[in-house]
């Protein structure tokens, strides 16, 4: 909660139900500060503490648009490397959207673990 979401998100409008376990849901809802309201969700795959998330990832507003998410962690010198890959989009655009998205959140994540 404290690093997820866009860098033009209103603050204290993200919302987060999580249920983080195979077979789990999760839901996440944000507003932006131009006032348009996102929301998405999926289900959790696979699930492998401290090793591994594997999710389907779908916004609201297109549930038939679904994609898949895979985040690795693994032990570094420096810490954890996490791999984050995305996948199965509905076409370049969507690939596009989603990648300037995640880079902003995860920018977000980098700033606040530092």
């Amino acid at each position: 909660m404290q690093w997820f979401g866009p860098p033009n998100m209103k603050p204290a409008t993200l919302q987060a139900e999580l249920d983080v376990r195979t077979g789990g849901r999760f839901r996440l809802s944000f507003t932006r500060d131009d006032g348009e309201y996102f929301e998405a969700g999926g289900t959790y795959r696979e699930v492998v503490p401290n090793e591994l998330l594997v999710f389907t990832w779908a916004w609201y507003s297109t549930p038939e648009r679904e994609s898949l998410v895979t985040i690795s962690f693994k032990p570094d010198s420096a810490g954890t490397l996490m791999v984050f890959h995305h996948a199965q989009f509905a076409d370049e655009t969507a690939r596009d959207n989603h990648l300037r998205g995640w880079s902003s959140f995860l920018d977000k994540l980098d700033a606040f673990v530092t």
